[in-house]
């Protein structure tokens, strides 16, 4: 007996079946969103996150492998926090940190090195201490954004610390390859740092965007999530910044 196109299996093999993703910065938001999906396609998960309360939940609902708590500025915790990972750590994430929106003369040169340098020193701590146990093709994706590009005296140095990371991202690919290194630049994502950020201008935020966004909605935690799935599965992807923002720096 013949069998017919409609009859055949449709079915694909999970893109991070048996691998294991870590989260830092996992608890919730774009983190905990890319569990999510990470589980979804096979993987085993990984949730680092400083509120405890908040991880446990989060690692209860998608069954994470093993968790911790720390401040993943805290140099020498990220550190002792790979040493004691089994090996091999195919994926990192690292989503932990966020933007600091401070008028430059009212900062000190404190202030200046903080925000000039978090995201750098984090992604570079993260690649030091992950790189022994990641296999080649293994990927570190950092995280960045798009809204800083236009310069704004509202955006304080925000512009020029989101300028630094897709040259430090392509250095730190180089460097680290085979293991790939990449970063995703999102614009407004409807996330609770969003919320906190806000305040009572959140629905304000989301309908504006609603209306002068070309795709015609809010981005959320689940389409940086799919993108970052996707540039872990994808293993010809490296040194490179993807904009996820729905048009967003365009209007």
């Amino acid at each position: 007996m013949s069998v017919g196109p409609n009859s055949q299996s449709t079915q694909r093999e999970p893109e991070l079946l048996g691998q294991t993703v870590v989260l830092i910065g996992g608890s919730a938001g774009i983190g905990l969103e890319t569990a999510r999906r990470a589980r979804t396609e096979g993987a085993n998960v990984v949730l680092t996150g400083r509120n405890p309360d908040r991880l446990k939940d989060a690692a209860a609902e998608v069954g994470a492998q093993h968790t911790a708590t720390f401040d993943a500025n805290d140099s020498d915790a990220l550190h002792n926090f790979f040493e004691d990972l089994a090996s091999p750590i195919d994926h990192v994430l690292v989503t932990a940190g966020g933007p600091r929106y401070v008028p430059l003369l009212e900062m000190d040169a404190a202030d200046v090195r903080e925000a000039l340098s978090a995201h750098v020193v984090l992604g570079l701590e993260v690649a030091r201490s992950a790189r022994a146990k990641m296999p080649p093709g293994g990927s570190l994706t950092l995280m960045g954004g798009t809204g800083g590009r236009r310069i704004d005296h509202r955006l304080g140095i925000v512009s020029a610390a989101t300028a630094a990371l897709p040259p430090f991202t392509a250095a730190l690919a180089l460097e680290l390859a085979p293991i790939r290194v990449n970063l995703i630049a999102a614009g407004f994502v409807d996330t609770p740092l969003s919320a906190s950020l806000l305040g009572d201008q959140l629905d304000n935020r989301r309908n504006e965007l609603r209306t002068t966004l070309p795709i015609g909605r809010v981005v959320g935690p689940q389409d940086v999530a799919a993108l970052a799935i996707h540039l872990m599965a994808n293993t010809a992807l490296t040194g490179a910044t993807y904009d996820i923002d729905g048009g967003q720096q365009f209007v």
